[in-house]
C-alpha cells in the first residue's frame, strides 16, 4: 500500500476554487493510477475523479466535468485536484486514493486512501 497525505481543503465562497494536493509515500506512487472521492454528511463516499499512472486518462463524475481537473506530478508523488466554480454542493471531505486498476470509477478499485480534508463552499 501507499500512504496519502491530502492538504489544501478550507471555506471558499460560492463561484470561488481550491486545490487540493495529496502526497504519497512507501510503495511506488508513478505506476498507481489516483482516484478522488467526497462524502457529505449523511451521504455515501462518492467518485469524482480519477487518472490514470501516466496521466493519460482521466475520468470525471458527471457533477464536477468541466469545473474540476485532475493532474499528477510523479515527480513529486503528488496528484492534484483543481476545483473552480464551486457549488454549496461540492461541500464534503475530499479523499484521496491509489489503485491498481487504471483510472476507476469504482470506490472498490480502491486499497490506499488518505485521512481526507473538509471542503466548505458557502451560498
Amino acid at each position: 500500500q501507499v500512504q496519502l497525505v491530502e492538504s489544501g481543503g478550507g471555506l471558499v465562497q460560492a463561484g470561488g476554487s481550491l486545490r487540493l494536493s495529496c502526497t504519497a509515500s512507501g510503495r511506488s506512487f508513478r505506476d498507481r493510477a489516483m482516484g478522488w472521492f467526497r462524502q457529505a454528511p449523511g451521504e455515501e463516499r462518492e467518485f469524482v475523479a480519477a487518472i490514470s499512472w501516466n496521466g493519460n486518462i482521466r475520468n470525471y463524475a458527471d457533477s464536477v466535468k468541466g469545473r474540476f481537473t485532475i493532474s499528477r506530478d510523479n515527480a513529486k508523488s503528488t496528484v492534484y485536484l483543481q476545483m473552480t466554480s464551486l457549488k454549496p454542493e461540492d461541500t464534503a471531505v475530499y479523499y484521496c486514493s491509489a489503485s491498481s486498476l487504471i483510472a476507476s470509477m469504482s470506490r472498490s478499485a480502491y486499497d490506499s486512501w488518505g485521512q481526507g480534508t473538509q471542503v466548505t463552499v458557502s451560498s
